[in-house]
C-alpha cells in the first residue's frame, strides 16, 4: 500500500442539480471522479481499503452550498492547477472546485476543525419586517432555547440557543424574507436553520437554504 505524500485540500460548490442527493452518495461521486481523472488517490489499510477522502459536515438533502470542504489524500504530489484541470472534465453538473490548496499532511481533519456554519435562508412570510427582527432580537437575548427533535430513534431534547451565534435580517419585505444566520456545528452538536426558521415563529418550511460559509479552527 503506497504511503500518502500530499494532502489537498478542495473547496467546492453543490449546485441545485445535486442537492437531494445523500452524503454518501456524495462521497461516491468524488470517488469515481477522482479515479476516472487518475488522481493518484492514498488507501485506507485493512480488510476494505477505501480511498482517503473526507468532508468537512454532512449537508441535509436540499441544502445548497458555496463552502464545501475535502481533503484528498494523494500518494503522488500534483499541483492545484493540474488537480483542478483534470477533474473539472469529470465532475457532473452541480459540483464546481472554487479553490484548492495544500494542506500540512499531519494537520487536525477537517471534522476536528470545524467550529460554525452560515447559511443564507429564504423563507415565505405575511409576517412585517419589524416582527422578524423583533422575533430575532429576542431569539439572540434569550439564555436557553428548550428544543426537541425528533429522529428515528426518538426524541432528542437539547438547548437550540447554544448551537446559534448569530441571526440577521438580510432583507425583509412583504412576501419573502431572507436571514443570514451562523451556527455552531461541532462533535458537541450543530444547528439546522430549519430549525432556527421555526424558533422565530415562521410556520412555513424555508423555500432556499444555501450554506454560504464553514468556519474551522485557526489552530
Amino acid at each position: 500500500m503506497l504511503k500518502e505524500i500530499q494532502r489537498l485540500r478542495v473547496k467546492f460548490s453543490r449546485g441545485e442539480e445535486i442537492k437531494y442527493i445523500t452524503h454518501l452518495d456524495l462521497l461516491r461521486c468524488w470517488e469515481r471522479v477522482l479515479r476516472r481523472a487518475q488522481v493518484p488517490l492514498a488507501y485506507s489499510q485493512g480488510f476494505a481499503p477505501h480511498p482517503k477522502i473526507s468532508l468537512a459536515s454532512p449537508l441535509s438533502l436540499g441544502i445548497t452550498s458555496e463552502a464545501e470542504l475535502m481533503d484528498v489524500f494523494l500518494t503522488r504530489r500534483m499541483s492545484p492547477s493540474y488537480f483542478i484541470k483534470e477533474t473539472s472534465q469529470e465532475l457532473p453538473r452541480g459540483i464546481e472546485v472554487m479553490e484548492i490548496k495544500e494542506i500540512y499532511l499531519g494537520a487536525p481533519s477537517l471534522q476536528a476543525k470545524l467550529r460554525a456554519t452560515e447559511y443564507r435562508v429564504d423563507i415565505e412570510t405575511n409576517r412585517v419586517p419589524d416582527d422578524t427582527r423583533s422575533a430575532i432580537a429576542s431569539l439572540l437575548q434569550a439564555d436557553h432555547f428548550p428544543w426537541c427533535h425528533m429522529r428515528d430513534t426518538g426524541p432528542r431534547h437539547y438547548d437550540l440557543r447554544a448551537l446559534i451565534e448569530d441571526i440577521w435580517a438580510i432583507s425583509c419585505g412583504e412576501a419573502l424574507c431572507t436571514l443570514g444566520m451562523r451556527l455552531k456545528s461541532s462533535s458537541q452538536g450543530s444547528g439546522r436553520p430549519e430549525q432556527v426558521t421555526a424558533a422565530l415563529g415562521f410556520s412555513e418550511y424555508p423555500i432556499s437554504l444555501h450554506r454560504t460559509k464553514l468556519f474551522l479552527a485557526q489552530r
